[in-house]
């Protein structure tokens, strides 16, 4: 099972029914791109809760107008088949509308920010 695609399908199916917050278990990674999101403006908020030997993310998703932020968030590169990108391939989302969370060796961040550093790197998610 892929960890990263059950949390942006969580994310996706609790902002269809308008939760306020949802509840994942933790890892390094995921925290990194709740951390791009919340850096964008796609989620209001993420906090790591120990939970005994467990740790957990608890994350508060962003609403405008009583609408989603996020409109559509999407898995890219998966266990069966990894996209890697040049920084000049990175893709551009919505004519720079949207975003592209991309895993770089210098960490988790926007294909903008890995573009600009001149990096390449594996396309994680889109966000538009």
């Amino acid at each position: 099972m892929d960890p990263i695609a059950d949390m942006l399908t969580r994310i996706r199916n609790a902002q269809a029914v308008g939760h306020l917050d949802i509840k994942l278990p933790a890892s390094t990674h995921k925290t990194a791109i709740l951390a791009v999101l919340k850096e964008e403006g796609y989620i209001k908020d993420f906090d790591v809760v120990a939970n005994g030997a467990k740790k957990d993310i608890t994350v508060t998703l962003k609403y405008f107008q009583e609408r989603p932020v996020i409109a559509k968030i999407q898995r890219v590169s998966r266990p069966g088949l990894r996209v890697y990108k040049h920084s000049n391939e990175m893709p551009t989302v919505l004519a720079g509308m949207g975003i592209a969370i991309v895993s770089t060796p210098q960490g988790v961040m926007t294909a903008k920010a890995a573009r600009a550093q001149n990096i390449g790197g594996e396309i994680l998610c889109v966000v538009e």
